[in-house]
């Protein structure tokens, strides 16, 4: 089985419906805002399907005034996310299109992000809780590249962590790459966001991205978890790296 870039459909909807179950909104119950998203706001909620039991969700939600190319985009990062299933890559419940707000659904990671995690509990782990942490990441990535998925944006800030300590690979979309925001430092380089820190040589110079330039980023990841969250290459600017 190989993955399928919903892009390569002419109509993106279309993806969305063969890789996403659409939920009814009266099974949602959004609680509190987490976060925010480059679409809009990240909410904890709970989820309570038809005969299943009831279970904490985080929910991403789309801001209202959107074009239907941003709604396309926002959708996207579901129908990559349906077509995986394995232990350590977010797991997507369905989303919300036939109400409002747009809604994309998930498992809920009560650790939230792997860097803001090891920042917060540095020096609590164990140097084999800090592998495990990593080889839960590898074994993600391992999958992604069989299902002949590049990330491209492999970082700390990209994998989320649940209470038993498993790390899953997240953050699937793609609409980052295509247009430049110069007020968001970590992503910088012409013509489109790259970031800098976590990308491989060849990616940075030809914008040749593959599961190798995947690899490279996973080495600055190893990096990231053994340090508790260090901002790779501190000392040196990103003109420097």
């Amino acid at each position: 089985k190989v993955y399928i870039d919903p892009f390569t459909y002419e109509d993106p909807n279309e993806a969305v419906r063969e890789f996403a179950k659409e939920i009814d909104i009266s099974c949602v119950k959004i609680e509190e805002v987490i976060g925010a998203g480059e679409f809009g706001e990240v909410c904890r909620g709970r989820l309570k399907l038809p005969g299943r039991r009831e279970i904490f969700v985080a929910i991403k939600t789309l801001k209202v005034g959107y074009t239907e190319r941003q709604r396309r985009d926002f959708l996207s990062e579901a129908s990559i996310m349906g077509q995986f299933d394995h232990p350590n890559i977010i797991h997507l419940e369905g989303v919300v299109t036939k109400s409002r707000p747009v809604m994309i659904i998930t498992e809920f990671m009560e650790n939230c992000a792997l860097d803001s995690f090891l920042r917060l509990n540095d020096g609590q782990f164990t140097v084999i809780q800090l592998v495990g942490m990593l080889r839960g990441i590898a074994a993600g990535m391992k999958y992604l590249s069989e299902m002949n998925y590049v990330h491209r944006d492999l970082a700390a800030r990209n994998i989320l962590v649940n209470s038993n300590l498993v790390c899953k690979v997240s953050d699937f979309g793609l609409s980052r790459f295509l247009e430049d925001d110069p007020a968001d430092p970590t992503y910088t380089s012409s013509g489109g966001k790259i970031p800098i820190r976590w990308t491989a040589p060849e990616a940075i110079a030809y914008r040749k991205f593959t599961s190798a330039s995947d690899v490279w980023s996973y080495g600055i990841v190893m990096w990231e978890v053994m340090s508790y969250g260090e901002r790779p290459y501190w000392d040196m600017s990103n003109q420097d790296v």
